[in-house]
């Protein structure tokens, strides 16, 4: 028999590296009134940064999370 290693195990995620789970308020500065994501030329972010951002606010939106 072979002793299971760190591998096979599956990882799971500390509440504070799921991007999602901060909340609105982090999000606030990323977005409209209305909801709508603001584009880079207003938020300064790198593209990479953007992206992350607006798959972050989607996948809150799709969450159900109130952003």
């Amino acid at each position: 028999m072979t002793t299971p290693d760190s591998t096979t195990q599956p990882r799971t995620l500390a509440p504070n590296e799921i991007p999602f789970t901060a909340g609105p308020p982090p999000f606030r500065g990323y977005t409209t009134d209305t909801g709508k994501i603001l584009p880079r030329k207003h938020t300064h972010l790198p593209a990479k940064q953007q992206r992350a951002v607006t798959k972050t606010i989607k996948h809150a939106r799709n969450n159900l999370l109130g952003l």
